[in-house]
């Protein structure tokens, strides 16, 4: 590969790196070219892409960026799974695939919102819930205080209005 080949290569990886929330650093060693279209295809649909770059290149479009050391991960074969928008959409597919083929790929290190995570904490982050169902949690969670307290205060006035008309019609009684 000539030196405009690779300069070409190495700005079009850090692009995607710096438009990135979270990308991951996967071996995948024991996967199939089948596999790999599969994975891909599985990524493509979550708005995920993953690429296979030479690790010296992956190294040099790191350089300069903001992020935590992980230049060291960068040996053996060596895939970048970018997510863009969501970092648990990502991990959740790069976590389900791994669970249907014996852990492949493996996860080498995660980097999320420029702090590093480990395989560990990259299957926790696969865990959780999609984005729209914690922010439909949270929702939740903010209503339910409010609804207690308009029913509070509706009961509050109910009551309010109660006594008020007994009072009226003690006054009438009384007149009478």
């Amino acid at each position: 590969m000539k030196k405009d080949e690779k300069d070409v290569v190495v700005a079009d990886l850090q692009e995607k790196l710096q438009g990135a929330s979270a990308f991951y650093l996967t071996d995948f060693t024991g996967l199939s070219v089948k596999q790999i279209t599969q994975f891909r295809a599985r990524l493509r649909k979550q708005g995920v892409e993953y690429v296979v770059v030479k690790n010296t290149l992956a190294k040099r479009a790191i350089e300069g960026m903001e992020l935590p050391d992980v230049a060291g991960f960068f040996s053996g074969p060596t895939g970048l799974v970018i997510g863009r928008e969501d970092a648990v959409a990502a991990a959740k597919v790069l976590s389900d695939f791994a669970r249907e083929f014996g852990d492949r790929p493996a996860v080498k290190v995660g980097v999320v919102d420029r702090k590093s995570f480990g395989p560990e904490q990259v299957k926790q982050l696969a865990d959780m819930p999609p984005r729209e169902v914690l922010l439909a949690q949270i929702a939740g969670g903010l209503q339910a205080p409010m609804a207690r307290l308009v029913g509070g205060m509706s009961q509050l006035m109910a009551g309010f209005a109660r006594a008020v008309d007994q009072l009226r019609q003690q006054k009438e009684g009384a007149a009478a």
